[in-house]
């Protein structure tokens, strides 16, 4: 497995090594130990989500408050998605920012999204089967969430206007601005590799 780094701090790609051969392929979705070793730092996954989605729709952005809010590792078990993850930790360089990356079965990426990020992603082929990792169990009361198409942020989910498909929910969600939010940057960051 390969770390790649990103413009925002702590937020970081995996790119497994894949192993193909006239049978199939293999590849190692995760692995503590590695995972410690490139990051610097332990993540204990307590719960594991997936959902499938048609063209088009959008879920997010969610987040949970402390002392709820969840590191994720996603990835894509079929077809193709628009990952983001923007930073509302406080007093973060990156505050306000996102990171949109192309997941899919065939290019096998994860990314590792620390607390204090809101996530979302958009289904870019005909359907998609999403799944990840939290190290924070589901608490509905600490649910949060900014609305997909708030003008400050500018998200690009690479969907037409009129192909988009949100739930009644995410459609109700607020702008950042008006947002309840209550992270802040932690430490250690990641160590360079």
């Amino acid at each position: 497995m390969r770390l790649i780094k990103t413009k925002i701090k702590d937020l970081c790609i995996l790119e497994p090594k894949i192993f193909n051969d006239g049978r199939g392929y293999f590849l190692e979705t995760y692995n503590e130990k590695r995972l410690k070793i490139l990051i610097g730092k332990k993540y204990d996954f307590v719960q594991e989500n997936e959902s499938e989605s048609s063209y088009g729709v959008i879920r997010g952005l969610h987040y949970q408050l402390e002392p709820y809010s969840q590191a994720k590792m996603v990835r894509v078990i079929s077809g193709k998605v628009y990952d983001v993850a923007l930073d509302l930790r406080a007093k973060s360089p990156t505050f306000g920012e996102w990171l949109g990356v192309e997941l899919s079965s065939e290019n096998k990426k994860q990314v590792l999204i620390p607390k204090g990020f809101a996530h979302g992603f958009s289904v870019l082929s005909e359907t998609a089967i999403f799944a990840y990792k939290c190290d924070e169990y589901y608490h509905p009361e600490a649910e949060r969430g900014i609305i997909y198409n708030d003008p400050a942020l500018a998200v690009d989910w690479k969907i037409k206007e009129e192909d988009m498909a949100l739930s009644k929910k995410d459609k109700l969600l607020p702008e950042m601005k008006k947002a309840e939010m209550n992270f802040e940057l932690r430490k250690p960051a990641l160590k360079a590799i």
